[in-house]
């Protein structure tokens, strides 16, 4: 392995206190790990998968199915055969993103699982790729990937933080990825926005604002965050211009 890690020694992130660690897919495998997938209750066509024992901070990916094809949003770490199986009987994937480089991992991985499958990165974010590959594409501000499947750089956490807006998400009526660009706090209610969540360094208000901007010109009713059953059922533009006004109150 590298002798650091960018992204770990970025203040977004952190060393852990034993020092840094590394390991790989087949020592994952050895120890046990496994992924689950399950359908996501409220929607017909969206699934989450995750690693069990957990992993890390333990989040999901979240699998759109499309008529125009599936995409993966926020990739995991952990990926074997029996995944790869389950995934081509949902009907394969054409498309990979993530919300942010702290779920870059093993984005490789997978597109080389699913015949390279396209991998799309913002631009202003490139610099965290730590292993370039031909599947990477790289957009600026907007881009829909798929027919109804848009990435939307919003800023943030990170210059290029994004989300996924799926248009026909919650019954046609729209529905928001987010990961830690917009992150869905335990009263679901609300949204929240940081520079680093586990170094509590908040955002200023101006960044909050140009996120609250980027979503906007998007209906979505839902809000599905990097974590099972950590989402907004209803009224989601409305719990994010709610969470940023509440948001900027206490930090001005």
């Amino acid at each position: 392995p590298p002798e650091r890690c960018l992204i770990c020694n970025d203040e977004r992130q952190y060393i852990g206190w034993g020092g840094q660690q590394w390991t790989t897919l087949e020592e994952m495998k050895a120890a046990g790990h496994e992924n689950r997938v399950r359908k996501v209750e409220s929607e017909e066509s969206l699934w989450s998968i995750d690693t069990r024992p957990r992993f890390g901070i333990g989040q999901r990916a979240l699998l759109v199915q499309t008529e125009g094809g599936n995409f993966l949003w926020d990739c995991i770490s952990y990926i074997d055969g029996e995944t790869v199986q389950r995934v081509r009987e949902l009907g394969g994937l054409h498309g990979i993103s993530v919300s942010h480089p702290h779920f870059y991992g093993s984005i490789i991985e997978w597109s080389h699982a699913f015949g390279g499958a396209p991998v799309y990165l913002p631009h202003a974010d490139k610099q965290w790729v730590a292993r370039p590959d031909d599947a990477i594409q790289l957009y600026e501000g907007a881009r829909e990937v798929l027919p109804g499947i848009t990435l939307v750089q919003c800023g943030g956490h990170f210059d290029g933080s994004a989300v996924l807006h799926w248009a026909e998400g919650a019954g046609g009526r729209g529905a928001l990825l987010t990961g830690d660009t917009i992150s869905v706090v335990a009263d679901r209610r609300w949204v929240t926005f940081m520079r680093s969540y586990p170094n509590y360094i908040p955002l200023p208000s101006e960044a909050v604002r140009g996120i609250v901007e980027a979503v906007r010109p998007y209906w979505f009713e839902r809000i599905y965050g990097g974590w099972w059953q950590n989402d907004v059922e209803e009224d989601g533009m409305g719990v994010v211009e709610r969470s940023a006004a509440r948001y900027e109150k206490w930090v001005s």
